[in-house]
C-alpha cells in the first residue's frame, strides 16, 4: 500500500506539471485596461476590504489584470500564476455585491423543485459511500461522519463560495483514497483517525496555497476533449450503479421475483415519469404555466409515484422493498468523541503526512475544477460578478473556501468533500432558464438552492420526523431518480451527440457544428474519447481507483497525440474541440 501511495505521489507531480503544457488553450475573455503596477498582497488585501462600494469594485476588477514590467497590458488568462490573493480578491469582490439577488433569486418554484430533486440525489450517495467507508475503516468513519460533512461542507460552500451554482459532496476517487490511507495508517502502525486529520490539515494547506496564488488557472489548459470525456464518465458511473442495482435483484439467489419485478416498475415509474414531465416544458399540451410547473417539479413527482406504486404493493400484496438505512442518532460511528486527537501521532508522522497530502490535493483540486468548467459553460447564460465565456470566474474564490473546509473537516474526522459533477450538472441544469424552443436564456444563479438541499439532509440527521418520511422512499426509486440523473447529464454533450451520430444516417440526421468535418474523421474522434470513458471506468472499479482524476490530467497528452500523429489534423481538431 506504501509503495502505491508512493508511486501515485510520483504519479501526481509529474501529471499535474506536464499534463497541460502541450494542451491548446481554451479562449477566455480578455479585457483592456489602462495600464496599472502589478498587483501586490497590499492591493489584494484592499481589494478584499473595499467590496462595499461600486467604485472600489471596479477598481478590483481593473486591478486584477496583469502587466508586465513595460506597462504593456496582459490578460489574465496568459499567465497560470498570479499575485498572492489577487485571484481570491477578484473573485469575491466581484461576486459578494450580488449577495441579495442570490437570496431573492432563489425564492420560487423553480428553486424548490430544485432543491426536492437534488436532496435524494445529494442523500442517496452521503449515505451508500459513508456505508462502504464505515466497513473500509472498521467504524473509524461511517454514515454519520459522511452524512453530517455533506450537510455541514453543502451549506457553508453554498453561503460563502463565489460560484454557489456548484455543488460540492462525496466522490468515488476520494472515498478510494481515503480507504488507501487507512490501509496505510495500519502498514506504518499509525492511528487512522490522527494521521487522516494531519493528512487533511496539510491536504488544506496545499489548496490554500494553490487557491492564494490562482493556480487554478490550470484548467484553461483542458478543453472541450477532457471536459466531455470526464463529464460522460461521471454520468455513466451513476447509469451504471443504478443498473447493476436494479438487476441484481434479478440475478440474485435470495432475491424473489415478485421482487425483483417491482423493483423494476418502481424505477422505471420514477425514470419515466420524471423523464416525460419534464419534456413537457417544450410540447404543446396544458397552458404555459402548467407546462413550467410540472417540467420543473418533474423529478420530485416521478419520486412520489414510484414511493406509492411501492406502497400499493405493500399494501396488497405484502411485498416490502429496502428503503435508506438512515442513522438513527447524531453520533459517531465509533462512539468516539468528535474533536480528533492530534497529538496522538509521532511528530515525524505529522510531517510525513504531507505527501499522501500532495496526491489528495491533486485528487481535490482536479474534482473541484474540472466540475467549475463544466457548471461555468458560457450556454448557461450566467452573469453575476462573470466575464463573457470565461470558465475560471470564482474558481479561485471556491478553491479558497474548499481548501478551509478540508482543513475543519479533517480535524472533527469527517470525509474530505469535493465537486460533485454530476449533482452539479444537474443542479445548474434544474435552474435554467428556458424559452419556447427550449434553449437556455439564462439561469437562476442563487444560494438558497444549494443551501436548502443540504440543509435538508442535515435535518434526516438531526430529526427523527425527516427520517420518517425517507423511510417511505424505496431503494429502486432512488435508482429511478439516479437513472434520470444519469441521462439529463448526458443531454447537450456533443461527445453524446456524436456517439448517437454513428448509427444514423448521415442523409438526414440533422446538421451539427462538426458536420463539415470528414465522417471518418469524427467517428474515428468519437471512438477515442468512449475508449477513454470505458477505460477510466474501468479504472474506477479498480482497485486502483484512486488514480482516476491524474488519468484526466494524461488526456490533454492524448489529444496533443492524436494532433501529432495526424490521426486528426488539426484544422479538424480545432472544429471538433471548439
Amino acid at each position: 500500500m506504501r509503495a502505491l501511495l508512493i508511486a501515485s505521489l510520483h504519479a501526481a507531480v509529474a501529471t499535474s506539471v506536464a499534463a497541460f503544457v502541450p494542451a491548446t488553450r481554451v479562449p477566455v475573455s480578455t479585457r483592456v485596461v489602462t495600464s496599472k503596477p502589478k498587483p501586490t498582497l497590499k492591493s489584494s488585501i484592499a481589494t478584499w476590504s473595499s467590496l462595499s462600494s461600486s467604485s472600489s469594485l471596479s477598481s478590483s476588477v481593473a486591478a486584477s489584470d496583469n502587466t508586465d514590467d513595460t506597462g504593456a497590458t496582459s490578460s489574465n488568462d496568459e499567465n497560470i500564476f498570479e499575485g498572492f490573493g489577487v485571484g481570491v480578491g477578484r473573485d469575491f469582490s466581484r461576486r459578494w455585491p450580488h449577495l441579495k439577488s442570490d437570496i431573492t433569486d432563489g425564492l420560487n418554484a423553480q428553486s424548490l423543485a430544485t432543491t426536492l430533486f437534488l436532496f435524494f440525489a445529494c442523500l442517496a450517495p452521503a449515505i451508500g459511500f459513508g456505508s462502504i467507508l464505515g466497513a473500509a475503516t472498521n467504524g473509524a468513519m461511517g454514515a454519520v461522519e459522511m452524512v453530517l460533512s455533506t450537510s455541514l461542507c453543502g451549506v457553508l460552500y453554498a453561503m460563502f463560495a463565489p460560484q454557489p451554482v456548484q455543488l460540492i459532496g462525496p466522490m468515488g476517487p476520494n472515498l478510494a483514497y481515503t480507504v488507501s490511507l487507512f490501509g496505510l495508517a495500519k502498514h506504518l502502525s499509525l492511528p487512522f483517525l490522527p494521521f487522516y486529520a494531519w493528512t487533511g490539515i496539510w491536504t488544506g494547506g496545499f489548496l490554500l496555497l494553490a487557491a492564494l496564488t490562482s493556480t487554478s488557472n490550470v484548467v484553461k489548459k483542458l478543453t472541450r476533449f477532457t471536459d466531455e470525456i470526464f463529464s460522460v464518465l461521471i454520468s455513466t458511473i451513476f447509469l451504471f450503479g443504478a443498473v447493476k442495482d436494479i438487476s441484481s435483484t434479478f440475478t440474485s439467489p435470495t432475491s424473489e421475483a415478485v421482487k425483483a419485478l417491482l423493483t423494476l416498475t418502481c424505477a422505471a415509474v420514477t425514470f419515466g415519469s420524471a423523464t416525460i414531465l419534464k419534456g413537457l416544458n417544450s410540447s404543446v399540451y396544458f397552458t404555459k404555466s402548467i407546462r413550467k410547473n410540472l417540467s420543473n417539479f418533474a423529478p420530485a413527482i416521478g419520486v412520489v409515484l414510484g414511493s406509492l406504486v411501492a406502497r400499493a404493493a405493500r399494501l396488497k400484496y405484502g411485498a416490502a422493498l429496502p428503503v435508506l438505512a438512515f442513522p438513527s442518532k447524531l453520533a459517531t460511528t465509533s462512539g468516539r468523541p468528535w474533536l480528533v486527537p492530534l497529538l496522538d501521532l509521532p511528530v515525524w508522522a505529522r510531517w510525513a503526512s504531507a505527501a499522501p497530502a500532495l496526491l489528495a490535493a491533486v485528487l481535490l483540486f482536479l474534482d473541484q475544477n474540472i466540475t467549475a468548467r463544466l457548471v461555468n459553460n458560457p450556454r448557461y447564460e450566467m452573469k453575476k460578478g462573470r466575464d463573457t465565456d470565461n470558465l475560471l470566474d470564482g474558481t479561485h474564490g471556491d478553491m479558497f473556501v474548499l481548501s478551509l473546509l478540508t482543513a475543519l473537516t479533517s480535524v472533527v474526522g469527517l470525509p474530505w468533500m469535493a465537486g460533485a459533477t454530476t449533482r452539479s450538472a444537474a443542479h445548474v441544469r434544474s435552474l435554467s432558464i428556458l424559452d419556447s424552443k427550449g434553449e437556455i436564456t439564462g439561469t437562476l444563479e442563487n444560494r438558497v438552492s444549494g443551501a436548502a438541499i443540504h440543509a435538508m439532509i442535515g435535518a434526516c440527521a438531526l430529526f427523527s420526523f425527516p427520517r420518517m418520511l425517507l423511510s417511505q422512499v424505496p431503494l429502486p426509486v432512488l435508482s429511478g431518480v439516479f437513472l434520470y440523473l444519469g441521462m439529463t447529464s448526458l443531454q447537450g454533450l456533443e461527445l453524446w451527440e456524436r456517439a448517437k451520430g454513428l448509427f444514423q444516417d448521415t442523409d438526414v440526421a440533422p446538421r451539427k457544428r462538426w458536420s463539415d468535418v470528414p465522417r471518418a474523421v469524427t467517428s474515428v474522434f468519437t471512438l477515442v474519447q468512449m475508449s477513454c470513458v470505458g477505460a477510466m471506468m474501468a479504472v474506477t472499479q479498480s482497485s486502483a481507483g484512486v488514480l482516476s482524476p491524474l488519468i484526466v490530467a494524461l488526456l490533454p497528452l492524448l489529444r496533443f497525440g492524436l494532433i501529432k500523429s495526424k490521426v486528426v489534423k488539426r484544422n479538424y481538431m480545432e472544429k471538433l474541440d471548439d
